[in-house]
This record gives structure tokens, sequence and C-alpha cells, in this order.
């Protein structure tokens, strides 16, 4: 092993993976702006774990930037911003104007007037961002609403390709409410809501499968309608049992509990 050390994500994204393999599988992405704690490294890899979610995997070392301790702690702790556009370009002023183009979420650090600086890295944002310190149920619901018809990717993050509890995080995350990564983990997070007709905007319903294990979670948009990514994000309808699919007339989702992540 060696001393924890630092880094930052300053590519549009960047898969983690759950072995040190290109070929192994995707099991969480990093955006741009993503701190991480580099906990070791093997032959060209980082083993890493995400700040906001203490999420570990195994990240390509020219796929990090490495950070000293003082801007590492300068940045994470100063006002964050997320990019608010689907997709927007964003210049790098210390490589002859080249561009990145930041998907919806990415972080910005002490921006002003779209400007930022990350050690001798100098950038230029094109687009809209936001302070993510006021959560309101009805940014939280237009956040959402962003990535409907998001393609679902196991391990995705972004409105290119999103997995179920991706999309929660993320959603969540622009309003400055840090969840955690997996369902499993998130469905321990907030206060239990007892019964779906109590379920107000804003809430996460958890689905358990046959073993009785939560591998899915959406977010309500009301008592009778959830958005979230299964094949694609969606909103369908869901009552007491779990989700129907009104056009396969058959539950897809058995419903094991609610939760309230904050309320306004």
């Amino acid at each position: 092993m060696i001393m924890v050390t630092y880094g930052i994500c300053l590519l549009t994204l960047a898969p983690v993976r759950k072995n040190p393999d290109d070929r192994s599988e995707m099991v969480n992405q990093l955006l741009f702006g993503d701190f991480v704690d580099i906990k070791d490294a093997v032959d060209g890899w980082y083993l890493i774990e995400s700040i906001d979610d203490r999420y570990e995997g195994w990240v390509d070392t020219k796929q990090i930037q490495n950070v000293s301790e003082d801007s590492y702690n300068q940045l994470l702790y100063s006002k964050r911003y997320f990019t608010n556009d689907l997709l927007n370009e964003c210049k790098l002023l210390h490589n002859n104007d080249s561009l990145l183009h930041l998907v919806l979420g990415s972080q910005l650090h002490n921006v002003k007037d779209g400007k930022f600086i990350i050690e001798d890295h100098h950038f230029k944002y094109s687009g809209n961002y936001i302070a993510a310190d006021h959560p309101k149920k009805e940014i939280i619901k237009a956040t959402a609403l962003k990535y409907l018809n998001a393609p679902y990717v196991w391990g995705g993050r972004s409105p290119f390709g999103i997995d179920c509890s991706g999309f929660v995080q993320m959603v969540y995350k622009l309003s400055g409410i840090f969840l955690n990564r997996d369902a499993s983990q998130q469905a321990k997070q907030g206060e239990l809501v007892n019964f779906i007709s109590e379920a107000k905007l804003g809430d996460l319903a958890f689905f358990e499968n046959e073993e009785g294990n939560i591998v899915h979670v959406g977010m309500l948009l009301n008592t009778e309608h959830i958005i979230h990514a299964s094949g694609k994000v969606k909103i369908e309808s869901i009552d007491h049992n779990g989700i129907y699919d009104d056009q396969a007339k058959k539950y897809t989702h058995k419903l094991r509990l609610i939760k309230r992540i904050f309320e306004e």
C-alpha cells in the first residue's frame, strides 16, 4: 500500500472499474471535478475512493490528475458549483484553448464568471452552473426530468448513460445532498415513509428481488408516479405493490420501502 494521496478527475468522464484492467466491468464513473483519495497504485492503475460517497474502484492513472494536499483541502472545502446543462463547452486556457465538453453535474470549484483554476490548470466554462446549497423539491424534480430517456448503463452517472442509483445520486447531488452510491446503501439513508399514500415529491422508493435484496431505486414524483432508470430513465406508474408497466400490463419491480431524504 502507498500513503493516501489526492487526485481529481479533469476529464469529461472516467470509468471506475472493479479490477485494474480495461476489460473489467465499470462499477462507477467520475465526472469532471470529482475528488478522490488515491489508496494504492498497481501497474498503471490507482485504487481510488470517491470523496463524496466513499465508493472504491480502479482508475487508469492517466485519467486522474494528482493534486497537493494544500490544493485538495482548499478546493474541497470551498463553495462547489455544478454544471446545469446536459452538455456544454469548457476551454482549457492553459492548453491553447482546447475544449472539454462537460456533462450535467460536473463540479466547478471557486468559479467566478465561468473561470476557475485547479493548481496550474486554468478553465473557462461557457454554460450554466448552480450553487448546490439550497435544496428545493421543485429543483430536484426539474433536474430529474433532464435525465429523461438517458440510456441505462451499469455504473454510469451521466445523461449519456446512467444506472438507477447513479440517477438518484446525481439528482440529489445537484442540490447539495450527497447520497451513497448503491441502492442498498441509499436505502439506509433518510427517514422511513410508512405508506405510499404518505409519499411526497422527491422521496426514494426501493425495490427488492426474489431473495429480498434491494436491487433498484427510483424517485417518486407523487403517490402514483416514479421516475427511474430501467432500460432508460422513464416515468412509470407505482402503487403499494411496486412499479407497473402500463404497456406490458404487469408489475416489473416489487416495492420494499420508501425513504424521505429531506424535508423542505
